[in-house]
C-alpha cells in the first residue's frame, strides 16, 4: 500500500509539472475541462460517453509522453542532433494523430 501511494505522489508530481511547464498540455487541458461535461450531455448512451471522454484522455496522455520524450532529450543535451529532432518530431506526430482521433470520434458520435 505504502509503494502505491508513493507512485500516485510521483503521479500527481508529473500532472503537476506538465500544468505548470507544458503550454501545449494546459491548452488540451482547458479543451478537456470544456468537452468532457459536454460528452455526458452529447453521449446517449454510456458506450458514446466513454468513447467521447476516452479519446480526450487519450490526447493528455500522449501529450504527456510527448513531453516526457522532449524533457528526456533536452537533459541530453541541447545541441542540433538528427536523432534528437526525430525524437521529438515521432512524439509531435504522436500528439497529431491523437488530436485527429479525438475530432473523427467526436465528429462520428455526435452526427450518428
Amino acid at each position: 500500500m505504502r509503494r502505491a501511494f508513493h507512485a500516485l505522489g510521483h503521479s500527481l508530481a508529473g500532472l503537476a509539472a506538465a500544468a505548470r511547464h507544458e503550454t501545449a498540455f494546459r491548452l488540451e487541458l482547458a479543451l478537456v475541462a470544456v468537452l468532457a461535461p459536454a460528452a455526458f450531455w452529447l453521449g446517449e448512451t454510456g458506450v458514446e460517453r466513454a468513447l467521447l471522454v476516452g479519446a480526450l484522455l487519450l490526447v493528455l496522455i500522449v501529450e504527456l509522453v510527448n513531453s516526457a520524450i522532449e524533457a528526456t532529450v533536452d537533459r541530453i543535451s541541447f545541441d542540433h542532433h538528427r536523432l534528437a529532432k526525430r525524437a521529438k518530431d515521432i512524439g509531435s506526430a504522436a500528439v497529431m494523430l491523437s488530436l485527429a482521433n479525438a475530432a473523427a470520434v467526436w465528429l462520428l458520435v455526435v452526427l450518428s
